[in-house]
């Protein structure tokens, strides 16, 4: 490994602001990820710890931080799904990534299968059965099995040290 001795520094020596810059050096998408608490209520938050693990069978994963207030409805056997940002749904990601407000009542949304709060008009889709916990340090990894999915289109919501990002152009 080839480190720039301008920025190299020990992981447990680094300040956890410095790890989470450096962190943020790589670009992520957007998404929102839905489900319903025990109560039957729709529960939702921005996520951009979504990735795809396989093909056969179709899983992906993404991680939620075990002091979430959503911890316990998405953690549950249980379905959820993983709605891909448009780039102008920048408001929607804000929405979800804040605590207390009504956010369902300020979007666009049906329930779908198993009564997962499905939003409209994201670039992207997947609805999925929790398959698996897996610990992860203070974050909780959700293996989720793709049971359907659809694509609408559109440039995706980027999120690149810290701010929202417009892809280039080609």
């Amino acid at each position: 490994m080839t480190t720039d001795s301008t920025t190299a520094t020990s992981p447990a020596s680094q300040p956890d602001r410095a790890l989470r810059d450096t962190l943020g050096l790589f670009a992520t998408g957007v998404t929102v990820v839905t489900t319903t608490d025990a109560a039957g209520q729709p529960v939702g938050m921005t996520v951009n710890s979504f990735n795809s693990v396989s093909l056969e069978p179709p899983l992906i994963l993404w991680s939620i931080d075990k002091q979430s207030l959503g911890y316990d409805a998405f953690t549950a056997e249980g379905h959820f799904a993983v709605h891909v940002l448009k780039s102008d749904q920048q408001h929607i990601s804000n929405l979800f990534a804040g605590r207390g407000a009504d956010k369902f009542g300020q979007v666009h949304w049906q329930p779908g299968p198993h009564e997962v709060p499905l939003l409209d008009d994201c670039a992207a889709l997947f609805h999925c059965r929790l398959a698996q916990c897996i610990e992860g340090g203070d974050h909780t990894i959700l293996l989720g099995e793709v049971l359907d999915f659809r694509a609408s289109g559109g440039e995706p919501l980027v999120f690149h040290r810290g701010r929202y990002r417009a892809l280039a152009g080609d």
